[in-house]
């Protein structure tokens, strides 16, 4: 299984990065029984869709995941509908979408659409549920409930190693607080891609994001085996989440950067 950064920066895109996204794909086995390349996306905020183009034809995309419908997680939605609708060859069809379930009137609103547009030529909606799990090719979905101030959902991603040997997993946190619903979701994961938008004594509101520290505790408490940070702001400054966080947890950590990967 392979981890591909398109889009890190929290809150809006930044002068180094997108917003939001993520790649995961794994080698499987296609429909006609010959060896074929599987790609979910994890979000899709200002600025990714493009940035994909660069990792992958997005005509290949078989699944999107939704953390939350807040815009810097979605936004790109209406380019990939775009890209999807009108293609010069003729239209691609639905790809399936994993999200909240008010996800059709979100990106209506995000397009200024009419009421009339539904998006089911471009993408079929499913809603995350709890303790269902979505397969694609060879990868298995989890979504488990987290806090923010909108429905949101992290999601564990677990499929086969690159070296062949076993499974492995990845849980991206999407936007969340410290919740036992984040600690469910990174249990004993091989690599835990947690935000940590926040700043321990800048940021006191609760319930909205992590802080380095709060990350790694959840890590810690989760029996993460590494930890890498995302979703941090253009004004605060990475290395110094990732100090804060490793007052927290004793495992390897890294800051998510565009274009970083990482195969399990």
């Amino acid at each position: 299984m392979k981890l591909t950064v398109v889009g890190c920066t929290g809150s809006m895109s930044g002068p180094a990065s997108a917003a939001s996204c993520y790649l995961v794909q794994a080698d499987g086995v296609g429909d006609d029984g010959g060896p074929r390349v599987f790609s979910i996306l994890l979000d899709l905020g200002p600025g990714a869709f493009g940035q994909l183009m660069n990792h992958l034809d997005p005509r290949d995309v078989d699944l999107v995941v939704l953390s939350h419908l807040h815009a810097d997680h979605m936004a790109d939605m209406i380019g990939y509908h775009v890209f999807r609708r009108w293609y010069p060859t003729g239209a691609l069809g639905p790809v399936d979408v994993l999200a909240p379930p008010d996800a059709v009137d979100r990106v209506r609103g995000v397009g200024g659409d009419g009421p009339e547009e539904d998006f089911s030529a471009d993408f079929t909606f499913r809603p995350h549920e709890a303790g269902h799990v979505v397969r694609v090719g060879p990868l298995r979905i989890e979504s488990h409930r987290v806090e923010h101030p909108v429905e949101a959902w992290a999601v564990r991603v677990t499929g086969p190693s690159a070296s062949g040997d076993g499974e492995v997993s990845l849980t991206y946190s999407g936007d969340t607080d410290a919740c036992d619903g984040l600690v469910a979701a990174a249990r004993d994961v091989d690599l835990f891609l947690c935000e940590a938008g926040f700043v321990e004594g800048r940021d006191t509101v609760r319930g909205i994001h992590l802080t380095g520290e709060r990350a790694g505790e959840v890590a810690t408490q989760a029996r993460a085996r590494h930890l890498v940070l995302t979703h941090i702001q253009p004004w605060t400054e990475p290395e110094e989440v990732a100090q804060s966080a490793s007052t927290r947890f004793a495992g390897g950590i890294e800051v998510a950067r565009t274009g970083s990967v990482w195969e399990l």
